[in-house]
């Protein structure tokens, strides 16, 4: 297993995991539980986490990637760019989850303020997840960018005979 396909396995947990989180926090609103709470405030520290081998394997991956065939080096960039952002934030959403699951423990007066300070933030981890994980999948997948065209082909049957775009 090379660098870019580690980071492949990887680099989706800071992505996914904040989501799954965000639910069991809404689940812990909804039921009014500090152990679902807490649950999410886990699933927040377990996305922190798991940025770091997202981000350790990053390097390797763009060595392989940049050399080649169509690589867009710009897009590279972006992506790194926009990676090491997501991997602060969920550095952050981490931290604040440790001080929401101390408060909690603790029942501390203010762990509900925490508790949502975590559920918004969480979101606005889960935005640019979704930013960065786009940004990642344009440098090999050109069908997902903005301004990818769909080439008109002849489609031939199995007997060879060319159609231009007819349905039968």
């Amino acid at each position: 297993m090379n660098d870019a396909h580690f980071h492949l396995i990887v680099n989706h947990m800071p992505i996914i995991v904040p989501i799954i989180g965000l639910l069991v926090m809404i689940g812990g609103f909804i039921s009014k539980s500090e152990a679902v709470k807490r649950a999410a405030y886990f699933i927040f520290i377990l996305a922190a986490v798991c940025a770091l081998p997202a981000m350790a394997s990053g390097e390797g991956a763009e060595e392989i990637v940049e050399h080649m065939p169509g690589a867009d080096h710009h897009l590279i960039h972006e992506h790194e760019e926009m990676a090491e952002t997501l991997a602060m934030l969920c550095y952050i959403l981490g931290g604040l989850s440790l001080v929401g699951l101390w408060a909690s423990f603790k029942k501390k007066s203010f762990g509900n303020i925490v508790s949502l300070i975590v559920l918004i933030f969480s979101v606005v981890v889960i935005y640019f997840g979704y930013q960065t994980g786009t940004s990642g999948g344009e440098i090999t997948h050109e069908e997902i960018r903005a301004d990818f065209k769909v080439e008109e082909h002849e489609h031939h049957d199995h007997d060879g005979h060319d159609h231009e775009g007819h349905d039968h």
